[in-house]
């Protein structure tokens, strides 16, 4: 659905009211309805909130993001919610990444590009959601009484996470290396419930209130921080 420059989401499905959501990181709506409304009610609806869904918009767009790295000496970068100072190392051994008290130490070979950088920094992101994630699953799953069968890691412009219900396969945002643990815990319990409810209705807000009664506090949090630039 489209109202001027707004782009909508519309998903009509066995609910009894209308939900309106302006999600980020980028301000996606998405407005899920009951099936007996029409079109034109629910478009109606939504011209009645443009004012709300602009306000949150710039609310969500004019969060902090972080600019593009450029992989200098004394640079800002995120790991786990905390920052540190990146030192850049220049020797002929294959290049790695130590983390320290303060700092990310960043050891390549002469001529390394930014953009080779980057590749090396998303890597070691990568690995460490590897260690990490596994752990968070295995936790939950008898929690919660489900099973995962896959996860996988990949950049997502609009989304933290997503669930593959028939399959049982998480996909996370690779931003979220860089966000306090809570909050990537938080995007995978979401997730994994969404095998025991696939709709955001009242089930859903069930489930997580049940299983994780913090989740409003570290949403909150988690849309707060730096985004990626």
């Amino acid at each position: 659905m489209q109202l001027g420059d707004i782009e909508i989401e519309l998903v009509q499905k066995d609910i009894k009211n209308v939900h309106l959501s302006v999600m980020p990181p980028a301000g996606r709506v998405r407005i899920a309805a009951p099936l007996h409304l029409s079109e034109d009610t629910i478009r109606l609806y939504a011209i009645s909130k443009l004012g709300w869904i602009r306000t949150q918009q710039r609310k969500i767009r004019g969060q902090a993001r972080e600019s593009k790295r450029l992989f200098l000496n004394k640079e800002t970068h995120y790991f786990q919610g905390r920052k540190y100072l990146l030192r850049i190392h220049f020797n002929e051994t294959p290049s790695r990444i130590i983390l320290k008290k303060k700092y990310i130490d960043l050891h390549v070979r002469p001529g390394t590009s930014q953009e080779q950088c980057q590749v090396i920094m998303d890597a070691w992101y990568r690995n460490e959601l590897k260690k990490i994630v596994p752990q968070i699953i295995a936790y939950w799953q008898p929690k919660i009484g489900v099973q995962v069968k896959d996860w996988g890691i990949k950049k997502m412009r609009t989304k933290w996470g997503t669930c593959n219900i028939e399959e049982r396969r998480l996909w996370l945002n690779l931003e979220l290396a860089k966000k306090p643990l809570e909050c990537l815990e938080y995007i995978v319990v979401h997730e994994m419930i969404h095998i025991l409810e696939r709709r955001h209705n009242d089930k859903f807000l069930y489930y997580m209130n049940k299983y994780s009664p913090q989740w409003k506090a570290i949403k909150e949090k988690l849309n707060s921080l730096p985004v990626g630039g």
